[in-house]
């Protein structure tokens, strides 16, 4: 938490600063503060205090210091050990995995419990779900789709700037979009939410804090993934944002109950047939062989 704030300290409001100023300073006493006192100590209103903590992305100020107190106490240090180039195999393999871990903790601790309610509600009531990224986040968007649509949820992911634009357009009221991006700050993908959010569309945004794209979505699921993608593709971003998917996933499939169990047993009956004619024409081609 001390990093989020960290890194959005400069898009707060100046009050507000104060209180991350206080926080900064007395991490393990802001803890255990009430609110009273933080405000006392920061020398803001208690409200200014709460929209502090609404502003990293918690519902409150209670979330606020749950989520600091397990990155304070129990939480792994995320160091992303960035890999050298006399690094060998071994070293590669233990900097990446470690990395990876380090940040999926981070953002298990982080999260924001009731934004991930709010977006499994909306995706599992609209009458249709477009999931939007670019370049490496548009693979995300499409293995969401593939996810979601086995629910006989009307989906479909776009990686295209300018089919994304068009078919914002086409969004209303009862649809969502969910839009990928770990900067956040790529024009074409704004565009296309600006456009829906234009035509009453919900639009919830998995990026990172502070980013333009987590200020216009309706609603933001933050993953704070730093990393280095000046000389390779963003992989921790990647697996976070995934790891993201899958608890939508697995949250819209509880909330619609027995309504997905049926498409999902049809979509699995539709590939029992075809394994067996693979498994029957691959004991063909072994016993050619012998």
């Amino acid at each position: 938490m001390l990093d989020r704030v960290r890194a959005q300290y400069e898009q707060l409001p100046s009050a507000e600063r104060r209180v991350a100023d206080h926080l900064l300073a007395h991490p393990n006493e802001f803890v255990r503060a009430a609110v009273a006192d933080i405000a006392r100590e920061a020398g803001v209103s208690q409200p200014t205090v709460i929209r502090f903590a609404r502003s990293l992305g918690c519902s409150g100020l209670q979330e606020f210091k749950l989520k600091l107190a397990a990155s304070l106490v129990g939480g792994v240090p995320y160091v992303h050990a960035t890999v050298a180039p006399g690094d060998g195999t071994a070293e590669i393999s233990a900097k990446i995995f470690d990395n990876v871990i380090s940040a999926l903790i981070k953002c298990r601790n982080e999260v924001s419990p009731p934004s991930l309610e709010r977006a499994i509600e909306w995706i599992a009531d609209a009458r249709r779900v477009e999931f939007y990224g670019l370049g490496n986040s548009g693979i995300i968007a499409a293995d969401a789709q593939h996810k979601f649509f086995r629910f006989d949820i009307a989906t479909v992911a776009y990686a295209d700037p300018h089919v994304q634009s068009m078919a914002a357009a086409l969004l209303g009221p009862r649809d969502v979009l969910v839009a990928i991006s770990n900067s956040g700050r790529t024009i074409e993908l704004l565009d296309a939410v600006s456009i829906a959010l234009r035509n009453g569309c919900r639009v919830i945004a998995l990026t990172s804090p502070g980013s333009p794209l987590a200020r216009m979505a309706t609603l933001a699921i933050l993953a704070d993934a730093r990393e280095d993608a000046e000389l390779y593709s963003p992989m921790i971003s990647r697996i976070v944002h995934l790891a993201l998917i899958d608890v939508l996933a697995v949250g819209v499939a509880m909330r619609r109950g027995n309504a997905v169990i049926e498409p999902l047993e049809r979509t699995k009956q539709s590939l029992r047939g075809r394994k067996r004619r693979i498994d029957a024409r691959t004991d063909d081609t072994t016993g050619d062989e012998a």
